[in-house]
Order: structure tokens, then sequence, then C-alpha cells
């Protein structure tokens, strides 16, 4: 475990430098005297010597000044507690700074935003007067980082940014102006690709009623959010890309929500019937939603209409194992989230960070999603 070796590799560390210093302050005066012909070493040995001595020193250094994980405080801010996904991450995500990393589990603090910017806001200034030694943060608004940016830098507070990604220019602002934040993220143009190949890549590309064109209703998050935007815009990118004609019969904001995507989805059944062909949903909550409203519809994924999500909730997985949902798209929290706990502590212990982290999304079909579900249950 990481744990040990960094403990172990200090322990030594610290050793080695006691060792040194004991033997400099008590050897006997006759024994400083070596003969002469003992102290006159080889050239190559003697740098020999000193290279591994500079290198002893530097690595013990290295060592000791590290900041000791138990004792850094972590402020974590959640945009919203009851989102299914962001939950899993944020489990992963203590347990990951606590077990692995060494980080005393009463030195964490983890807050709930309520999907609140003024809620977030406070939470982040209290870290603030609290001293805490870095925050990641789930942002409520992206919009709101360069405020949450700028009073966290004046502070002398790093902040990892995660899920919700800021502007690139802000993040290249970052890398000019010397500021210590990064964003830890998976890239959701890739995600959107990949919900549109999953139709494509059925046998009859989506078309469930077989007339030459894929109607869809799409369920977006936040459309302000850049995740449910490239989601939305991808998807039907790549369903274009591969030759399929497309029809969009309804495009509405269901806020990542479940009970939204029911109604959602409802409302369009309703209005459109059998013409809908394909409902994409911007996350899996709001998919679970779309199959409510699909079964109580009287339609079969599948057979008369194909339903995609992102996330890989493990019962949307379940559902893609037994056939009862079309695909989804795993969203990589185990590897969000100990980068970003790894980038914190980089932070925190003066290490180079670069200003953006992307961990690569998974495809979930049924020939996969068995693997998939040992994964994540």
């Amino acid at each position: 475990m990481r744990l040990t070796r960094k403990v172990t590799a200090m322990a030594l560390a610290s050793c080695m430098v006691l060792s040194l210093a004991a033997c400099g302050g008590s050897k006997p005066a006759e024994t400083t005297a070596a003969p002469a012909e003992t102290t006159a070493a080889p050239a190559e040995t003697t740098e020999a010597a000193k290279e591994e001595a500079e290198t002893t020193a530097a690595d013990a250094a290295a060592a000791v000044e590290g900041k000791d994980p138990a004792e850094v405080k972590v402020g974590i801010s959640i945009y919203q507690f009851a989102d299914n996904f962001m939950t899993l991450y944020r489990e992963e995500l203590k347990k990951y700074l606590v077990e692995e990393i060494g980080v005393k589990e009463e030195n964490i603090s983890i807050m709930d935003g309520k999907n609140d910017q003024g809620e977030q806001m406070n939470q982040i200034r209290n870290f603030i007067t609290q001293g805490y030694d870095v925050m990641i943060i789930n942002l409520v608004q992206a919009s709101s980082e360069p405020t949450v940016t700028e009073e966290c830098n004046a502070a002398g507070i790093p902040v990892v940014y995660i899920n919700r990604e800021p502007e690139a220019e802000r993040e290249q602002a970052w890398v000019d102006e010397g500021i210590k934040a990064t964003y830890v993220g998976a890239d959701a143009r890739q995600s959107g690709t990949f919900q549109g190949e999953e139709i494509a890549e059925l046998e009859n590309k989506g078309d469930a009623d077989g007339d030459g064109v894929v109607r869809y209703i799409m369920v977006q998050g936040d459309p302000e959010n850049v995740d449910a935007q490239y989601r939305t815009e991808k998807s039907i990118e790549a369903l274009t890309a591969a030759g399929v004609e497309v029809e969009e019969l309804v495009k509405m904001r269901g806020d990542w929500d479940q009970t939204k995507g029911q109604e959602i989805t409802a409302n369009a059944l309703s209005q459109h019937g059998a013409k809908i062909d394909v409902v994409f949903c911007n996350n899996d909550a709001m998919a679970l939603g779309a199959l409510q409203a699909i079964e109580a519809a009287g339609r079969k994924v599948n057979e008369d209409i194909y339903l995609v999500g992102v996330d890989a909730l493990v019962e949307v997985v379940e559902h893609v194992m037994n056939g009862k949902m079309t695909g989804t798209v795993f969203n990589d929290y185990f590897g969000q989230a100990h980068t970003a706990a790894d980038k914190a502590m980089d932070f925190v212990n003066g290490k180079d960070v670069d200003n953006v982290y992307m961990v690569d999304y998974v495809k979930v079909t049924p020939e996969n999603a068995g693997e998939v579900l040992e994964l994540i249950k």
C-alpha cells in the first residue's frame, strides 16, 4: 500500500540522518586519523561516493520536508449530496484519502453544497477561515470558479476542481498567473461520442420503427454545464458521422434528476408516441426516470425504443446486462477520485501540478457490463 511505502521511506531516511549525526559527534579521536594510504581513494571512487552521499541527502531531505498526511486538513464541497454519481465519487474520495494517503478522517470535511452557489461559497469561506491546507471543489456553477479561485489564492490555499470543468481560458489563466489550481475530470465529449456510437453500432442503428430516420428525445442535465453541452452535442454527431439521418423531437432540461427524467420522457411519449426511436439522457439518474416512463407507456427497451445514459450506476449496469437499457458510459469515479486526492497532496507538498488531468470514459454494453459491474459493485 502507498501509505506503508511512504512511511517506511520516511522512517529509513530519518534513521540515516540520525545515524550520520551520531557518527560525526561521538567517534573516538584515535579512529579519526586513518592511515594515509586509505584516505587517498581513486578519484572516480571519491566522486561516486560524493554523488551517492548527495543523492542520499536529497532523498532524506525530500522525505523529511513532505508534510505528514495525517496532519493535512482537506476541505471538500460537493455540489449536491443527492446526486447518485457524486455520492459514489465522494465516498471513494474519502476512502482513498484515509486508507491510502493517510489523512486523518477528522481532518477531512465534506460539505453538501445543496445545489446552491451561495451556500457553497459560505462553505469555501469557512474552509479559508479555518485554515485548511487544500480544497477539493465540485462547483455548483462552473461560472463561479474565478471568484472561488481568487479567494483561495489570496489565502494561499490550492484548489482541485472536480467533475464540473471551468472554461479552458480560466484553466490557462492558472498557468499564466502561477495560481495553484487544477481540474480533474473526464472529457465529456468522449462520453457523448460513446453514447452515439452505442446506438450507431446496433444492427438497425437505432431506427426502431424502420422508417429510415432516427427520431430522438434529449434529456439534458444543466444546459449551462459543459458536460451536458458536450454529451448533448457529441452523441448526435456520432450518429450522423455513422451515416444516420436524425430528427430531434424534444430537448429538455432535467437537472440530472431522476424524477425530472421520468416527467420529461413521459410527456414526450404522450406527445410523440411511437415516433420516438431513442432516448438520450445526459446521466444515468435521468435515464432511470426515463425507463420508468417507457415501461409505464407499454414500450420495451431494445425492441421498440432505445435508451442510453452516462455514469454506469450499479442499477443501470444491471439493466444493461438484462436488456432493460441499451447502454451507458462508465464515468470512472475511482480514477478521478484517486487523481484528485493525489494532486491535492502534491499541492500541499509543493510539487508541480498540471492545470488539467483527464480520466477516460468506458463504453458499457451487454458485452462488457458484467466486467464493469464486478468493478463497481
